[in-house]
C-alpha cells in the first residue's frame, strides 16, 4: 500500500485546479504527492465545455486519474463523488475550488452555486472525517490602502461575489470536526490561467504594443497596492496547508492559525438563508494569505506588463476619470472599442492562424474600476514554512505565460 494520500478537487477548472491537478501528479509522469486523484466539476472535459489549457488533458492520461462531470448543487451527487473506486482507500484530502467567479452573477446564484454548494461539500467531508479540506478565496475584497495586511486586518467584500464567498467561509468555519484550512490569494496570474483581471490586462498592454501607443487605465496615478501571486504559488500554497492541517488537526490549527470570520451581510439574509450562521456568533477558522513578494502597486505592476510589450503604462485624462465616475459603464464600452478591435486584428493575422481562443482583451467593469488587493504572506511562511515558487512578476514571468499560449495557439504571434 502507497503512503501517499489520495485526494478529491472539487471545482475550480476555470480558475486554479488545473494547476493544482499537474501539482499533485505531474503531466510528465514525475513523482507524483497523491496515490489517487479524482477532479469533480461542472463542465465536460471531453468535448470541453471550458479552456483546459495544454497541460491538464496529460494530467488527466495520468494512472489513477479520474475526472467526474457533476451538479454539485445535489446533497446525493456530492456524497456519490466521496465514494472511493473499489479496492481504493477513503479519500484523505479535499480541495474546495467550488463557487461562481462572475461579479455579475445574481444573488440567488451566488446563494445556491457558491454558498450552498460549499456546505454540501464540506459536511459531506466532515461525516467521512478527512484529514484537511482546504478552502480556496479569491480576492474577493477591498483592501485598505496602508497598513499590515496580515490576517486580522479589515477587509470589505466586493459585492454580491465578495459577500457570498465571505459568507461562505463563516459556514464552513461553523461546521463541527471540519478540518478546515483557507488559502486567500492575491490576484492570480500565470500559464493558462484565464480569470479576474491580470490576464485581460496583459491581453491590452499586447495591443497597445502592438499599436506602438501608451497603454491607459483609469484611477489615476494608480499607487495603491495590486498584490499578485503566481498560480504554482497558489497551488503550493493549498497543498502545504493540507499537509499542514493533517498534521495539526482542527483544535491546534484553530490555535496556531486561527482568525475571526467577521459578520459582513446583511443581517435579515440570516433568516432568509439556510444553513447561515448568527452574526452574533463568533466563527474562527485557520486562514493563510498567498501573495508573492513584489507587492506592487497598480502603477508599477502596470509597468511591468506593458514594458514586455515594448510600450508604457499611462493613464486617461482627469475629464474621463470624471466621467467614469457617473457613467462607467459607458466610459468602458469607449476604453474597450479600440483594444478589443486591435486584439481581433491580431487574432485573424497571426502566424500561425488562431482558429479560436478563450483569452480577451475586453475589459469589463470589475476589471476597470479602482480594486485594491493586499494580502501579507508572511504567516504561511513562518507557521507552515512554505516558501514561494515564484516570488516575483516581472518580464520572465510574463513572457513565460504569453509564449506557453503562443506555443498552445491560443495567443496571437503577430512578431
Amino acid at each position: 500500500m502507497s503512503n501517499k494520500p489520495s485526494a478529491i478537487i472539487f471545482g475550480g477548472l476555470n480558475t486554479c485546479s488545473r494547476t493544482l491537478a499537474a501539482l499533485l501528479v505531474p503531466p510528465d509522469g514525475g513523482e507524483r504527492l497523491v496515490e489517487n486523484l479524482r477532479i469533480v466539476d461542472k463542465y465536460s472535459v471531453a468535448p470541453p465545455t471550458t479552456y483546459l489549457g495544454s497541460v491538464f488533458p496529460e494530467v488527466l492520461k495520468q494512472p489513477n486519474v479520474e475526472y467526474r462531470q457533476a451538479n454539485l448543487t445535489v446533497a446525493s451527487t456530492v456524497a456519490s463523488v466521496f465514494e472511493p473506486p473499489a479496492g481504493q482507500e477513503a479519500y484523505d484530502y479535499v480541495f474546495d475550488l467550488t463557487g461562481e467567479i462572475g461579479w455579475d452573477r445574481p444573488e440567488g446564484i451566488q446563494i445556491g452555486h457558491t454558498f450552498k454548494v460549499a456546505r454540501l461539500v464540506a459536511f459531506e467531508a466532515a461525516r467521512r472525517k478527512v484529514r484537511a479540506y482546504v478552502r480556496i478565496q479569491h480576492p474577493f475584497y477591498n483592501c485598505k490602502e496602508s497598513g499590515q495586511h496580515d490576517e486580522k486586518a479589515e477587509v470589505k467584500p466586493e459585492g454580491v461575489v465578495g459577500t457570498w464567498w465571505h459568507e461562505t467561509l463563516r459556514a464552513l468555519g461553523a461546521i463541527q470536526d471540519l478540518n478546515l484550512v483557507i488559502v486567500r490569494t492575491a490576484l492570480p496570474y500565470g500559464p493558462y490561467v484565464n480569470y479576474l483581471a491580470i490576464i485581460p490586462f496583459i491581453a491590452v498592454a499586447a495591443c497597445y504594443g502592438h499599436l506602438k501607443q501608451p497603454m491607459k487605465a483609469l484611477n489615476s496615478p494608480g499607487k495603491y497596492p495590486s498584490h499578485t501571486v503566481h498560480v504554482e504559488d497558489i497551488a503550493g500554497a493549498m497543498w502545504a496547508a493540507a499537509e499542514w492541517m493533517a498534521k495539526t488537526g482542527r483544535k491546534e490549527a484553530d490555535v496556531l492559525a486561527g482568525e475571526e470570520i467577521v459578520f459582513k451581510n446583511e443581517k435579515s439574509k440570516a433568516a432568509e438563508v439556510e444553513g447561515m450562521v448568527a452574526p452574533s456568533e463568533k466563527v474562527i477558522a485557520p486562514l493563510f494569505n498567498i501573495e508573492d513578494d513584489s507587492k506592487l502597486t497598480l502603477v508599477e505592476l502596470g509597468n511591468v506588463i506593458a514594458s514586455y510589450f515594448g510600450t508604457t503604462f499611462d493613464f486617461h485624462n482627469f475629464m474621463t476619470n470624471v466621467a467614469a465616475k457617473f457613467r462607467l459603464e459607458d466610459i468602458i464600452e469607449d476604453i474597450n472599442e479600440v483594444h478589443v478591435s486591435t486584439w481581433t486584428t491580431m487574432i485573424t493575422t497571426s502566424n500561425p492562424p488562431i482558429p479560436n481562443t478563450q483569452f480577451s482583451s475586453y475589459m469589463d467593469m470589475s476589471a476597470l474600476k479602482k480594486h485594491i488587493v493586499a494580502f501579507n504572506a508572511t504567516k504561511i511562511k513562518n507557521v507552515v514554512g512554505y516558501q514561494l515558487k515564484r516570488p516575483r512578476i516581472n518580464h520572465e514571468a510574463v513572457g513565460d505565460m504569453v509564449e506557453k499560449l503562443k506555443a498552445e495557439h491560443s495567443w496571437p504571434n503577430n512578431s
